[in-house]
C-alpha cells in the first residue's frame, strides 16, 4: 500500500505588512513626471499607485485595461487606483483583491497627494485604522521640491514647509532649468537643511531618484529584513545640524540663537522657518517604561498637532537588552515595536523630532522630568505625575 503524500504545510500566522509610501510636493513640483518615470521600472511591478484624481495625472500611455471601477491595470504590472471616495475603502479593496486571489501579489502601495495637501492626514488614515495598521506599514514620505520656484513656495505656503519637514526623501526637480545649478541651489538646499536635516536629498535630473532610494526608508532593510536603526533614525544628521545636539549625560546643550554656529547658509532664514524645529535627544540611561509612557501621552495629547514627526529607539529599564522602537506623526503613534536586540550596537536612547511651534527646550525638560534626569529648579517626575498638565508650562512659542 502506497503511503499517502505528506501534507504541504501552508504558511501560518499573519502576513507581513505591505510597505506604504506617500509622494507629496507642492503644485507644479513634478509628481506626475516622477510617477510616469518610476512606473516604467521593473522594480515597481506588483505596486499599487493611489492618486487623488485620475484625470489630473498623465498616466494614460501606461494603461492597458480597466480592471474594475476606479482600478486600472498598467503595463508595468502595477495597478492605478483613483480615490473616488474614502482612502480607507481603496486600501481595503486592495487587500480584498489580494486575499481572494484577484491580485497575485501586492509588494508596495504608493499614495500620491494633491499639491496643496498636508501629508499628515493621509498617514493618520493608516495609523488610526486598526485593520489597516496591521496590514500596511509606513515605509517613506517622499516630497518633491521645485528647484526653480522652491524658495518662493516655502516662503508663501505653510503646506509646502510641512511637506518638506515630514519627508524621509526630498527630491529636487526641474534643476535643469537653472542657469547655474550648483550656485542657484545653495539657498534652497540650506533652507531644506534647516527644515529637515535628516532627509536624504535626491536630484531627479541627475538620475539618482531611483525606486530603491525613494522608497526603501523604513526601519527594516528590504534585502535582509533586519532592522537598520541607524539608517532609519539618521540621528547624526541632527547632531551636525547647526549644533542641535543634546546629550543628557555629558551636560552638552543646544546653543541658543545668539551663538555663532558653523552655518554655511549665507542667506536670511525666512521667519516662518523658525516655527519648525528639527532636533534629537539622547541619553545613556535606561528609561522606566511608565515614565516613557507618561512622557509620550502628555506630548501627544497636549501638543500633538505641533509634533510633526517623531522617531525613537529607547532603552527600557525593565528590559534593557531589548530596545523599543517608536514612530509617531502628530498625535498618532504606531504601536511600539520591541526588537530582540540592539542591531547597531549603540544602546543609547535616541529620539529625533520635527516640531512646529514646539521648542526643543520644552520637549527636553518634559522628557527629563519623566525619565528621572535631575534638573535644577524643575519639578521631578513625581510632581509631573501628580499634576502634569498644570506644570507642562507651554502656552505657545516664545
Amino acid at each position: 500500500m502506497t503511503s499517502p503524500s505528506p501534507a504541504v504545510d501552508k504558511p501560518s500566522g499573519p502576513k507581513p505588512p505591505i510597505p506604504l509610501s506617500v509622494i507629496t510636493g507642492f503644485l507644479g513640483s513634478g509628481k506626475t513626471t516622477l510617477l510616469n518615470r518610476i512606473l516604467k521600472d521593473p522594480q515597481v511591478a506588483d505596486t499599487a499607485v493611489i492618486i487623488n484624481e485620475f484625470g489630473d495625472v498623465g498616466l494614460d500611455h501606461l494603461l492597458v485595461d480597466q480592471a474594475s471601477d476606479g482600478v486600472l491595470e498598467l503595463s508595468s504590472g502595477c495597478l492605478c487606483c483613483t480615490i473616488r471616495g474614502d482612502l480607507v475603502t481603496t486600501l481595503e479593496d486592495l487587500l480584498r483583491r489580494l486575499d481572494n486571489g484577484r491580485l497575485d501579489k501586492l509588494a508596495r502601495v504608493v499614495i500620491e497627494t494633491t499639491g496643496l495637501a498636508d501629508p499628515a492626514p493621509i498617514l493618520h488614515t493608516v495609523m488610526l485604522h486598526p485593520y489597516l495598521m496591521l496590514r500596511y506599514r509606513l515605509e517613506s514620505v517622499v516630497t518633491l521640491v521645485d528647484g526653480v520656484n522652491g524658495l518662493d513656495t516655502l516662503d508663501t505656503h505653510e503646506e509646502a514647509r510641512r511637506q518638506a519637514a515630514v519627508a524621509d526623501r526630498l527630491v529636487m526637480t526641474k534643476t535643469d532649468l537653472l542657469e547655474n545649478e550648483d550656485a542657484d541651489l545653495v539657498p534652497l538646499l540650506a533652507r531644506l537643511e534647516k527644515l529637515n536635516p535628516a532627509a536624504t536629498r535626491l536630484f531627479s535630473q541627475r538620475g539618482d531618484a531611483t525606486v530603491d532610494r525613494l522608497f526603501d526608508a523604513g526601519l527594516y532593510d528590504p534585502a535582509t529584513k533586519i532592522p537598520d536603526v541607524a539608517k532609519w533614525l539618521n540621528a547624526d544628521a541632527y547632531d551636525s545640524h547647526a549644533g542641535h545636539h543634546h546629550n543628557h549625560d555629558n551636560g552638552s546643550h543646544n546653543h541658543g540663537p545668539g551663538h555663532s554656529h558653523h552655518h554655511d547658509h549665507h542667506h536670511d532664514v525666512n521667519r516662518h522657518d523658525d516655527k519648525i524645529r528639527a532636533f534629537t535627544l539622547s541619553t545613556d540611561r535606561a528609561i522606566p517604561a511608565s515614565g516613557l509612557e507618561m512622557f509620550l501621552d502628555l506630548l501627544r495629547s497636549a501638543h500633538g498637532p505641533r509634533l510633526l514627526r517623531m522617531k525613537a529607539i529607547v532603552q527600557i529599564a525593565e528590559d534593557p537588552s531589548r530596545p523599543v522602537v517608536i514612530h509617531g506623526v502628530q498625535h498618532v503613534f504606531h504601536p511600539p515595536v520591541t526588537l530582540e536586540g540592539w542591531p547597531d550596537g549603540d544602546r543609547r536612547t535616541r529620539m529625533v523630532f520635527i516640531t512646529h511651534d514646539l521648542p526643543e527646550g520644552f520637549v527636553r525638560r518634559l522628557f527629563d522630568s519623566f525619565t528621572n534626569t535631575l534638573q535644577t529648579d524643575l519639578p521631578d517626575a513625581q510632581a509631573m505625575t501628580d499634576n502634569p498638565l498644570a506644570i507642562s508650562g507651554f502656552t505657545g512659542p516664545k
